[in-house]
């Protein structure tokens, strides 16, 4: 017998002439927020469709691996290669992953941390992105809410409307170095808000907290009973006065449940192994069951590779300090570069010098120039006319400005920046 919810949903039904079907689109993924690859994809038809382009300068992803200059070190080869050769896994991993691994990550982490994590707090994931897609779902409770940053990486704002997690947003603070906005944390919290989550090193601001910041971050959501989801995927790549601190030293205040990834630090994007860590001496997460249904969730979704796992204790143990420093150097050089060029640029302005990660926010400055709409329009026109393309600030949350990556080489950076410079002075309104 079909129930009264049963009546209603089976009666949402979409007529085709005189044909009934009793299925669509899921519209919440229609309407999520605007896929980064989507904007790329819309900015190379610009490009290709332009009979007289330039060679193409992107300046718009944060995967460095474009250039050889960014390669990884060779005992992470190695370690891969060995275990791919060892035939030994080959087979399915384990439902949180292989132990040796997580046990290596484990004790990575707490090198930084004043307490030991052990394998238990460490879950293995698919990327940094599979680690969101996991985390989201499992606090979504009917009614829930979460607060994000903006601007912030769009891979919360989509994957939280996928699971109907009603998202609200906090700003950081261009005119503090990207600080949040720690006003308006307690003014958007209620008692369905579950989470607030933390970009640190900043994608895509280019900051990295201080140990201050964050201890205050840490005790409004101990008083708003939340947790925090640090996303810490460039954990380390900081270039600036302020060290990178995990959001884990505050986990006595506050839990806190930190992603991170092989990504970006080791410049293997497309290797995809990430992780979870619970971060919880209390052992809070255990009595509210946010361990449980991580590990409920991981049981019912894929693996990463089992022989990227398997390379994880060699990786971590012996890639040298030298490889690790030379990257730091680069990233630092760029970014320098970067923050020097574009202060030539008229109508852009760049508030805060980028500190890490590998990407940094700038601001549009309507005021100076003309026949250009918003952000959207100005890289659409930029990829048509130069050959550049940069992200609109829209993308990840932040309409009007442009993100731009500086994880490039020189002569990309270089290059792209003066044909940047060249546009807007083609469309600056005459003084």
């Amino acid at each position: 017998m079909v129930d009264q919810t049963q009546t209603s949903y089976f009666a949402k039904t979409m007529e085709s002439g005189s044909e009934r079907w009793n299925f669509q689109g899921n519209k919440k993924l229609s309407a999520s927020s605007i896929s980064v690859r989507g904007v790329y994809n819309m900015l190379m038809e610009r490009i290709n469709n332009n009979e007289h382009k330039k060679p193409l300068v992107r300046l718009c992803r944060v995967d460095p691996t474009d250039n050889p200059i960014f390669r990884t070190t060779p005992e992470a080869s190695d370690a891969v290669a060995t275990a791919v050769h060892s035939y030994n896994f080959n087979s399915y991993p384990p439902t949180v992953g292989l132990p040796e691994a997580k046990r290596a990550i484990a004790n990575y982490l707490s090198s930084d941390l004043p307490y030991q994590l052990t394998p238990e707090n460490v879950f293995l994931t698919a990327g940094g992105a599979q680690a969101i897609d996991i985390i989201l779902p499992v606090l979504a409770c009917p009614g829930a809410n979460i607060l994000l940053p903006r601007p912030g990486y769009p891979q919360y704002d989509s994957r939280a409307t996928y699971c109907f997690l009603e998202v609200r947003y906090f700003d950081l603070l261009p005119q503090r170095g990207w600080e949040v906005d720690l006003d308006s944390i307690e003014a958007l919290a209620d008692d369905n808000t579950v989470a607030m989550v933390l970009i640190n090193p900043s994608n895509p601001c280019g900051n990295v907290f201080t140990y201050q910041h964050l201890k205050r971050v840490a005790k409004i959501a101990r008083k708003l009973g939340i947790l925090v989801i640090s996303d810490e995927v460039y954990a380390h790549v900081t270039f600036g006065r302020n060290p990178f601190v995990p959001m884990g030293v505050f986990s006595s205040i506050v839990p806190v449940i930190s992603i991170g990834s092989l990504s970006k630090r080791w410049f293997v994007p497309g290797w995809r192994i990430g992780w979870i860590a619970t971060c919880d001496p209390r052992g809070i997460f255990q009595k509210t069951g946010v361990v449980t249904n991580i590990i409920n969730y991981l049981e019912s979704t894929s693996d990463s590779p089992t022989f990227i796992q398997a390379a994880i204790p060699e990786i971590l143990d012996k890639t040298k300090d030298d490889f690790l420093s030379k990257n730091i150097n680069m990233l630092r050089e760029a970014a320098n570069t970067f923050y020097d060029l574009c202060k030539e640029i008229p109508c852009l302005t760049c508030p805060h010098k980028p500190e890490g990660a590998m990407a940094v926010m700038v601001e549009i400055n309507f005021s100076q120039i003309k026949d250009i709409i918003d952000d959207m329009d100005f890289c659409a026109k930029l990829a048509e006319e130069e050959s550049v393309i940069i992200l609109p600030g829209v993308t990840v949350g932040l309409k009007n400005w442009l993100r731009i990556s500086f994880a490039v080489s020189t002569s990309d950076l270089v290059d792209g920046l003066s044909r940047i410079k060249a546009f807007c002075l083609r469309y600056a309104k005459m003084p």
